[in-house]
């Protein structure tokens, strides 16, 4: 055998224990083999060309397992062609192959005695095909695929070490395209034997990623990746479509989105599992079951919420992780402390809340008959709810704290109060609702004070009064006492009489003197309080006159006084006429009025209360002094600077209740404090417009003080229309800004400057009016029209004023004006801030370089002119606010105006103000144009700048103005216009532009 190459071949099974291993190979889950010749238990029957080339030979390993292998080994004869072909392969759906081969070829160094030509490599071919060729075999139809050969190779040592090295070589193959294929080996002259072939194809395998599962999938034959949906795992809902990516190397990348687990299922192995009992899940996601919070139990799987044990309840708005809960007990330790027809109810917090925070408290009033208010004979007791006009303060249901105040009972009256604690779920749980009871007696109250008196006849000595009895007369009045003396006397002497009835006549009096009298209530229980102070003149001898031509007198005198008043008015028009040119000084024009002010005869102009040395003088002469008892308090709406914000009612005598504002000084205020506080009181009271927040009065002589203005339900501008974006007709926003406007001129005729009108400090009814308030910058003009008002510091609200107001401190009402359009714009931008995120030194820099705030979305482009027009740098420029006013009423008589909006059309002329000359003046030449745009605004940007011709010139563009520095709409449109009219001029004759 040493002698023949060939025959070294045969010991190779006898040797492959040394190089098989002895335990099965496991491939890769990515693989799938579509031949592999270890796999099989018999011949593999491949066709061998010649026949005496290549030979299959079987053999066992050390385990016995049957092993299949082909060598060859014919180095000792020239020009060898041996071919060895598999069976047909079918492809199935794979593109590209991969063909393993484990060998062993022996070096031809070691042979001796060769006498042919040695290799020491061999071929790899194959062959596609649709259908298997059976046993016809023709090489030219086979391609070749590489030249195999070996990394280490044997000798006859090796065999006699029994060391034995297999080499491994894998080669892809395709793409395919046909059915199947054939693989070849063709040997050529080299001592190889084949252990073991085997093909296959990658795919990327079934798995299971962020509960999708994604099939098998065999990649494409291509650099592409092959994306791949994934479908939700049982029980699972897709968040976001899940995907990934199959690779040509059979792995999956990059995984996108994923499924989340039904409620009542967790994430499990991959899986969605149901929730285990006494455990639930009740919203979509991939977090584990949580365990039934207390008092609750789920006694089946995939609970998605847990029940509630006996006698406890979840109310709609629970979570289902909170725990079950019950109605408190009832309330503890009731206390009632009465006050003749009044009672003062104070108990203690229920022993059990029930596990809730959410517990009030209900006070349930009932008159009752019969039996004894100590309940000690209370089955006997008939009772029946209460009367409607019973009166609780704060209220009787919704209570927070434990104490309420009942008024307005009946006297000597029987009264039983039930207080119920309730809470979340009580309503759930009638059965189990538990309350406190508290019978009382009222004592005898006295009656309360007559409100109305009427003066039904006058003499020179004596007067005929009547009057309403007491609202509460809380009994049967026995008699009314009736108390009158001279006002000049001060109730140093005095008078009093008693009626039975509800009129008396005073006889006794003096003639043409005033008279005041207060009249009391009496009953068992003893006098009511004392009635307001009624006045009233008894008439003077002259005026001594029967009751029968008395009506005859008064139309003598009434036509007397008129032909008198005529007289007078012509008088006093004639003479104005004739001796206006006279008037040398404007104060002879003048009236002093009170505290040394002067105001014009005719015109009511403002006074600033700063001025006043007592500050309670100003409050009492411009605001009316309220009593508390007539005021309110519903609830806290915000918090002020010196105090809170609140709404409440006012209920003044004789007049209906009215719903108002109402503004508190805090306690442990400064004489400052309260000095500031009230200046605003007596800056609004100086005011009666329909645009101007009404003051209503003050509270000044009992704490806390307070300021009562009108209610105004919609609250705040700019709040308003935040929330109701988008949801206002062009009329109806022109309606609000045109009330806006109208109280800032009342205000700026009045010589008033408000500094910080901006969309927080207009205030909206119910009905849409917008009206002006917050006076606390406000501040006094002087004499001249001109003159300003220079602040001695303190905050300036940047994005809303003026820049000559914020660079001198000087506010004038074109200040305010300058602030209107700012309040224009966020009325058409629905609230939106002014200059956005930018801060207020950007905003002082790109206001004073000419930037001003572009139009707002859909803004018709009338009311961007005005905003514009509001916006000139020049405070002269800026219209007045009584040319405001009749602008926008122009434009809600024409509604049609409102269509063309800023946004799709280029920006109208300034044409909405009527101005006595233009901006840009008519020129004659070029060089006349030149030096009229060189003293406009942007003169800067034409410095240095020369045209050869007009023609250039009406070429220019926005974009040509812009290069040379001329960035504001307004001076562009301007000077393009203008440019068009002077190539007109230059070829028609003279044109103004």
């Amino acid at each position: 055998m040493d002698c023949n190459p060939r025959s070294l071949l045969f010991i190779l099974p006898l040797l492959l224990s040394c190089v098989i291993p002895a335990f099965p190979v496991i491939y890769p889950p990515n693989e799938v083999n579509l031949l592999d010749s270890k796999a099989s238990q018999g011949e593999l029957g491949w066709i061998s060309y010649p026949s005496h080339g290549w030979e299959e030979i079987s053999g066992v390993d050390e385990h016995y397992t049957p092993i299949r292998t082909f060598q060859v080994c014919n180095v000792m004869e020239y020009s060898q062609n041996n071919w060895l072909r598999t069976n047909w392969i079918p492809r199935q759906s794979a593109q590209k192959i991969y063909v393993e081969l484990k060998f062993t070829l022996r070096d031809c160094n070691s042979i001796p005695l060769v006498l042919g030509t040695c290799k020491e490599t061999f071929n790899l071919l194959y062959q596609d095909t649709d259908d298997d060729q059976g046993s016809h075999f023709r090489e030219h139809l086979f391609t070749k695929i590489d030249t195999i050969a070996a990394d280490e190779s044997f000798t006859q040592m090796d065999l006699g070490d029994r060391i034995l090295k297999l080499n491994t070589e894998v080669r892809e193959v395709g793409p395919m395209t046909k059915k199947g294929f054939y693989l070849a080996f063709q040997d050529v002259g080299a001592c190889v034997a084949l252990v073991s072939v085997r093909v296959y194809f990658k795919k990327c395998p079934y798995i299971v990623r962020n509960l999708a599962s994604f099939p098998d999938t065999i990649p494409m034959d291509s650099q592409s990746l092959v994306e791949v949906k994934g479908q939700c795992v049982n029980h699972s809902k897709e968040e976001e479509p899940p995907r990934m990516y199959c690779s040509t190397e059979g792995e999956w990348l990059v995984p996108i989105g994923k499924c989340l687990c039904n409620p009542g299922y967790e994430e499990r192995s991959n899986t969605c599992q149901m929730c285990r009992a006494g455990f639930y899940k009740s919203t979509l996601g991939n977090m584990e079951c949580s365990k039934c919070p207390p008092h609750s139990v789920s006694h089946h799987e995939g609970s998605l919420h847990c029940g509630c044990e006996k006698n406890y309840f979840r109310a709609e708005g629970d979570p289902a992780s909170m725990a079950c809960t019950r109605p408190p007990s009832a309330p503890r330790n009731v206390i009632s402390s009465i006050n003749e027809t009044s009672v003062i109810l104070d108990w203690s917090w229920p022993e059990d809340a029930g596990g809730r925070r959410d517990v009030t408290f209900t006070v349930l009033c009932k008159r009752c008959r019969g039996g004894a208010a100590n309940g000690s004979n209370g089955g006997n007791l008939r009772c029946e709810p209460c009367r409607s006009n019973v009166h609780f303060l704060p209220r009787a249901t919704g209570l927070h704290n434990t104490t309420v105040t009942v008024g307005d009972l009946l006297a000597h009256t029987n009264y039983t109060f039930e207080i119920e604690a309730l809470n979340g779920v009580s309503s759930l749980a009638p059965k189990m609702r538990q309350y406190a009871a508290v019978t009382i007696t009222t004592n005898q109250a006295a009656p309360s004070p007559v409100t109305v008196i009427r003066k039904e006849k006058t003499s020179r000595n004596s007067v005929s009064l009547s009057w309403q009895q007491p609202e509460r007369p809380n009994g049967i009045i026995l008699d009314y006492e009736i108390k009158y003396y001279e006002k000049e006397e001060q109730e140093t002497s005095y008078t009093i009489l008693r009626a039975r009835g509800c009129n008396v006549t005073l006889n006794g009096l003096k003639p043409n003197t005033a008279y005041l009298l207060q009249i009391r209530a009496r009953t068992a229980a003893g006098y009511g309080a004392t009635s307001p102070s009624f006045q009233f003149e008894t008439s003077p001898d002259s005026f001594s006159i029967s009751s029968e031509n008395s009506q005859v007198v008064l139309i003598a005198i009434s036509s007397a006084v008129a032909i008198i008043l005529l007289t007078v008015l012509l008088y006093v028009l004639i003479g104005r006429f004739c001796c206006h040119s006279k008037s040398k000084h404007p104060d002879e024009k003048r009236l002093h009025f009170g505290n040394g002010h002067l105001r014009l005869p005719g015109i009511r102009t403002y006074v600033d209360p700063h001025t006043y040395e007592d500050p309670s003088q100003a409050v009492h002469e411009f605001a009316k002094e309220l009593d508390a008892s007539c005021i309110a308090i519903d609830k806290v709406v915000g918090a002020g600077e010196f105090g809170e914000v609140c709404s409440g009612r006012l209920k003044l005598p004789s007049k209906k209740e009215i719903c108002v504002a109402i503004k508190t000084l805090k306690g442990g205020y400064t004489d400052k404090q309260r000095r500031d506080f009230l200046a605003e009181a007596s800056i609004m009271g100086q005011f009666d417009h329909p645009n101007i927040i009404r003051l209503e009065g003050v509270v000044t002589r009992s704490k806390p003080v307070m300021i009562v203005t009108e209610y105004m339900e919609n609250g705040s501008l700019d709040s308003f229309l935040r929330k109701h974006d988008a949801q206002f007709t062009g009329i109806q926003l022109v309606g609000m800004l045109r009330g806006i406007a109208s109280g800032m001129k009342y205000l700026s005729d009045m010589g008033y400057v408000h500094r910080d009108l901006a969309a927080r400090n207009i205030l909206v009814n119910s009905n849409l009016v917008c009206k002006v308030s917050d006076f606390g910058l406000s501040r006094v003009l002087e004499d001249d029209p001109e003159a300003a008002y220079t602040t001695r510091g303190g905050k300036i609200p940047i994005r809303w004023t003026a820049p000559e107001a914020i660079a001198y401190r000087k506010f004038t009402s074109a200040s305010d004006a300058w602030s209107y359009g700012i309040v224009l714009w966020e009325v058409m931008s629905y609230g939106e801030r002014p200059y956005w995120e930018m801060s207020n030194q950007d905003v002082i820099k790109a206001v004073d370089e000419g930037y001003r705030l572009p139009p707002p979305m859909d803004c018709p482009a009338t009311l961007y002119q005005l905003m514009l027009d509001c916006w000139q740098k020049e405070r002269n420029n800026r219209p007045k606010f009584e040319q405001i006013v009749s602008i926008l009423d122009k434009l809600i008589r024409n509604p049609g105006s409102l269509k063309i909006t800023a946004n799709t059309t280029s920006r109208p002329a300034n044409l909405l103000l009527d101005r006595s000359s233009s901006e840009v003046p008519s020129m004659g030449t070029l060089g006349d144009w030149m030096d009229g745009m060189r003293t406009l605004p942007c003169k800067e940007a034409f410095s240095g700048v020369s045209y050869s011709s007009c023609d250039t010139l009406a070429k220019t563009s926005t974009e040509d103005l812009k290069k040379v520095g001329v960035t504001i709409v307004g001076p562009q449109k301007k000077i393009v216009s203008s440019l068009k009219a002077l190539d007109s001029h230059t070829k028609n004759g003279p044109v103004p532009v």
